[in-house]
């Protein structure tokens, strides 16, 4: 069978955006003159929580506050989540998110291959514009055959709503196409979908549970950072390129 498409997660598997994500969530309370402040565990366990907006959410539901405070923090959601976006394109578009190693090798070798690609994730196209754009110039959305961001599909990850909304789009079917996630979210809206999953988990995901995952990696390798040698065992290579996709696929429909 052939391999149709890739399609990828963004926060955390296109780049290692949580970090980015954080600060600017916490410049958006200091902007609305909120004394909160996530600090990086905190943002860990919110992170369990898909969507910027729900993330809010859940954290107005932990405060020690009253009714009537609640209910008015919760009015205040989508106005401090669009501060919140704002400070974080700010961030992405100065060129301070980079791609995670081994990206751009395999968005360029897909393309040589004819090898579709897809994006399947709860974040925001204005942040898939800004992300992309940096690094893939102002052609970047023009690589991806469809883009499925957060208010495309009704249910969020782990729901598996937002691949299936790409497997119509593309029109294939999900044997022929392979997901790249980064949490246990993520996975398990792809391994919904019926997608073989690569996880490359992150500094904010690397606790999860991913036994459910196809094949689980630190990265998908570059010349400057090959994988390390348990991976390159496993895999036959130092990087994760198309072929060794093909090895695994064949071998999973082998069994």
């Amino acid at each position: 069978m052939t391999l149709g498409a890739l399609i990828f997660d963004v926060d955390g598997t296109l780049a290692d955006t949580e970090e980015a994500h954080r600060l600017a969530f916490n410049e958006a309370f200091r902007q609305f003159g909120l004394d909160w402040n996530w600090s990086r565990p905190t943002y860990a366990r919110l992170l369990l929580t898909t969507g910027g907006k729900e993330r809010i959410a859940a954290y107005i539901e932990t405060l020690d506050v009253s009714t009537a405070e609640r209910a008015d923090f919760k009015r205040r959601i989508d106005a401090i989540h669009a501060a919140k976006t704002e400070h974080y394109m700010r961030t992405v578009l100065a060129g301070e998110v980079p791609l995670r190693d081994g990206v751009l090798r395999l968005l360029d070798e897909a393309a040589q291959m004819r090898i579709r690609l897809g994006i399947a994730t709860t974040t925001t196209f204005a942040n898939i514009e800004a992300l992309l754009g940096t690094h893939l110039g102002p052609d970047a959305l023009d690589r991806f055959a469809v883009i499925g961001a957060g208010d495309q599909a009704k249910r969020k990850k782990p729901a598996p709503d937002i691949y299936e909304y790409v497997l119509r789009e593309l029109d294939l079917p999900p044997e022929e196409c392979v997901a790249f996630e980064d949490s246990a979210n993520g996975l398990m809206a792809a391994k919904g979908a019926r997608l073989f999953t690569i996880v490359t988990p992150s500094y904010w995901s690397s606790a999860e549970d991913f036994s459910a995952a196809d094949l689980v990696l630190p990265s998908l390798g570059s010349a400057e950072r090959p994988l390390p040698p348990a991976a390159v065992e496993l895999l036959g290579a130092s990087v994760l390129g198309i072929r060794e996709i093909d090895r695994q696929l064949n071998a999973v429909r082998e069994t």
